[in-house]
């Protein structure tokens, strides 16, 4: 086959799969994390898992976990039911892992642009785990954030013991460097941020390409900028792609060195980055890789 070229559009547009966890309510991922959808099949119950994990399934010969997506994030269990044989699991592959997520209705993949994605409003409870809201057909579709439901049930550990051997000097250079970090995630601006702590990295954050934008103008207001950009792919409003090509466009800012971090797995996301004008890609989250980017991409890897 053919390598294609990805196309403006590409970038622009973003693909959702959308789906029921037992009420009206319209919800959604990013088709790139789907593997695909198999019918639901009664699955082996593991003694003293967490109450949103199903059960145990198997894709071709290989056990994954199957989570229950709506007790997940704070909803009624639709695992509770008495009869699961019309549901589905949805396969996702994010973060270098991959799980099965209980579902009560599958409608369809929708394709929309990123500038129609909006941040959700401030709330509590399952809204809590919405990273973006659109309309499809004058109905709410709210944009579910995967890694923090996964995490839920899985809560990244953090590196208390984790430290790294580096040369003083090389510790008084990262001192005098600043990172932005952009991510409308909370959970993974914090796996970033502890990260540049353990290196000694000063650093701002920003929620999304657009707040990065509006942040990186106020740095050169005061004449100050930024060495590194640490930026998600997946955000509201302005996404990885555009935010880097924006910066590419802007002769002042043009030559920061832009790595993508992301949580979506493949070669597709790489090649994306590249052609975007990101000086790199990694897939989250391991934070010796983290530190080595960081380090190549300030030129400070020797």
């Amino acid at each position: 086959m053919a390598k294609t070229t990805p196309t403006k559009d590409t970038y622009n547009r973003q693909d959702l799969l959308l789906f029921h966890i037992g009420t009206r309510q319209l919800f959604a991922i990013n088709v790139l994390k789907m593997k695909e959808i198999i019918p639901y099949e009664p699955l082996n119950k593991l003694p003293g898992s967490h109450p949103a994990v199903v059960g145990i399934a198997r894709l071709r010969g290989h056990p994954l976990t199957v989570i229950d997506l709506a007790a997940t994030i704070g909803m009624r269990p639709i695992s509770n039911h008495s009869d699961l044989s019309p549901y589905s699991i949805i396969i996702s592959e994010f973060s270098r892992t991959l799980q099965g997520f209980l579902v009560s209705k599958v409608e369809r993949i929708i394709s929309l642009d990123w500038k129609d994605i909006l941040p959700p409003p401030r709330a509590s409870g399952h809204a809590s785990y919405i990273t973006g809201v659109t309309r499809i057909d004058d109905q709410l579709v709210e944009i579910i954030d995967i890694e923090r439901a996964l995490n839920s049930v899985a809560p990244y550990e953090e590196p208390h013991d984790q430290t790294f051997d580096l040369d003083p000097g090389l510790l008084e250079q990262l001192q005098q460097k600043l990172v932005l970090v952009v991510d409308d995630s909370s959970l993974a601006r914090k796996q970033v941020t502890r990260t540049l702590d353990m290196i000694g990295l000063g650093y701002i954050t920003a929620l999304d390409g657009k707040d990065a934008l509006h942040k990186l103008k106020a740095l050169q207001e005061e004449e100050r900028t930024v060495d590194l950009i640490i930026s998600d792919i997946e955000m509201p409003e302005m996404d990885g792609y555009s935010l880097t090509r924006e910066l590419r466009k802007d002769q002042a800012l043009s030559s920061i060195y832009i790595l993508l971090h992301t949580s979506l797995s493949g070669a597709v996301c790489s090649e994306n980055a590249q052609a975007s004008g990101a000086d790199a890609a990694l897939t989250k989250f391991v934070t010796e890789e983290l530190t080595a980017a960081v380090l190549k991409g300030l030129a400070l890897d020797q």
